[in-house]
């Protein structure tokens, strides 16, 4: 109960602990908001992947037939929920005079992509509709149509970073001109020669719909076409179904590892038997979680996290020298208070306590109002960017650097649980050596002129 009432005393009649309290509570935001900046940018970054192309992609190094007979086999898996196939080339996309883009083509199925995907969310006219995406509209239903990306027959404003989406939706129903091609064989190549050449490809499509995906590298590259036309166009001499990836959807709380290990199982047995592919083909074909494809970037990407949390931790340090200052010019006013509370019968460990307590105390409060301060921050992130640009006519956060439109903001609790833990024993430390003082704090020295 004495302990509680100097604490009470002290920080009430103390106002110079509110500047340590204060220390402590930016130290603390400081370091939350860093931290779910570079957690949330990690998280959109991998969630984008799954998003996009699912939660497991089998790509294989050449073009391979009846696709649909091995969809029908990992569909009897008992961990994938669904697949669909993918056919990728790249292209140039002529969109008017003196207007051409280099794109990446993919055939896709709408309807089976629907159900590993979430592509369908991010059209703009269908995503509200009921039924499948379609290519083919109702006033052109003989023409052949593509969905595109937002970034290819637009780019963002350089003030807002926005797109100008009723500018994009006008372009649905336009005609457009794809070039493409694909290697074919050569009859008179000798055994030991490639023998390819390429043969050039162009088609007259409908945009029958824009893609915005919000992942700026996405939307301002890729072009999606029905898989059967593309497949048409690039092989028109060969009969069958060709897909250069399989995309699968795993069941909720599947083992990615376990189910990466069935579907190599059933892609070797599928190779063997109805490919008649060699040993080293079926060795040649990546099948990897989209959350595994993209670990190269995401290591590096926490490696920055931590260089930059050491960096403001370093700087944080500080708030240790703070409270050290003030705790013990605290002892030293206050030793005639120390000399009564020992006079009394305290303990010199007792009285250590006190300060020790204190010190956890000012670690508490001030780390309480630093996470309510990181999480205003960071869920408003994007509003406080945007009055920065406002204001300063300076924009932070550009989508075609950072690939998102906009900042992550998700609060990472995991680190901020940490991050309250070490300054909280960072409170305690800097109250080590004024609490030893306050301890050998000798009564008779302080009372015998009182």
């Amino acid at each position: 109960m004495l302990k509680l009432f100097l604490w009470l005393r002290y920080l009430r009649k103390k106002k110079v602990v509110y500047l340590s309290i204060a220390a402590v509570a930016l130290s603390v935001s400081l370091l939350v908001v860093v931290a779910s900046l570079f957690t949330g940018f990690i998280d959109a970054f991998e969630q984008s992947a799954v998003e996009t192309i699912g939660d497991i992609v089998l790509e294989t190094p050449n073009k391979f037939s009846k696709y649909p007979l091995f969809i029908k086999r990992l569909e009897e898996i008992a961990a994938v929920e669904a697949a669909t196939a993918a056919l990728s080339v790249p292209g140039l996309l002529h969109l008017g005079k003196g207007n051409v883009r280099a794109v990446e083509v993919w055939g896709i199925e709408p309807g089976r992509r629907a159900r590993v995907t979430t592509y369908k969310q991010s059209l703009l006219k269908q995503k509200h509709l009921l039924n499948e995406p379609s290519f083919y509209l109702d006033s052109y239903s003989e023409q052949t149509g593509a969905f595109l990306g937002i970034g290819v027959i637009a780019e963002p404003n350089e003030e807002t970073d926005k797109y100008d989406f009723a500018a994009a939706e006008a372009v649905i129903g336009q005609q457009i001109i794809l070039t493409t091609g694909s290697m074919l064989e050569s009859e008179t190549s000798l055994p030991d020669s490639s023998g390819n050449r390429f043969k050039r490809r162009t088609m007259k499509l409908i945009v029958a719909d824009v893609i915005f995906t919000g992942v700026y590298d996405l939307d301002k590259s890729f072009v999606y076409l029905p898989i059967e036309q593309l497949q048409d166009i690039l092989y028109p001499n060969e009969d069958g179904f060709f897909a250069t990836h399989i995309q699968i959807k795993l069941t909720p709380n599947s083992d990615p590892d376990a189910a990466v290990a069935q579907i190599r199982g059933a892609w070797q047995v599928f190779a063997d038997e109805q490919l008649g592919w060699s040993t080293y083909l079926v060795s040649q074909t990546e099948i990897a979680t989209a959350r595994q494809m993209q670990n190269r970037y995401v290591v590096e990407l926490r490696k920055q996290m931590g260089v930059l949390l050491l960096i403001f931790g370093v700087v944080s340090f500080s708030v240790i020298v703070l409270i050290f200052c003030i705790f013990y010019m605290i002892v030293r006013l206050k030793q005639k208070d120390i000399a009564i509370v020992k006079s009394c019968g305290a303990s010199s460990s007792a009285v250590m306590w006190i300060f020790f307590g204190f010190g956890v105390c000012v670690g508490i409060v001030g780390s309480a109002l630093g996470v309510i301060l990181g999480y205003i921050v960071t869920k408003n992130v994007n509003t406080i960017e945007e009055w920065i640009r406002i204001i300063f006519g300076l924009k932070l956060w550009k989508s075609s650097v950072y690939m998102f439109s906009k900042i992550p903001n998700e609060v990472d609790w995991t680190s901020a649980i940490r991050i309250v833990l070490l300054a909280i024993i960072a409170a305690v430390v800097g109250t080590v050596i004024p609490a030893v003082v306050a301890a050998i704090t000798k009564p008779v020295e302080i009372l015998r002129y009182e």
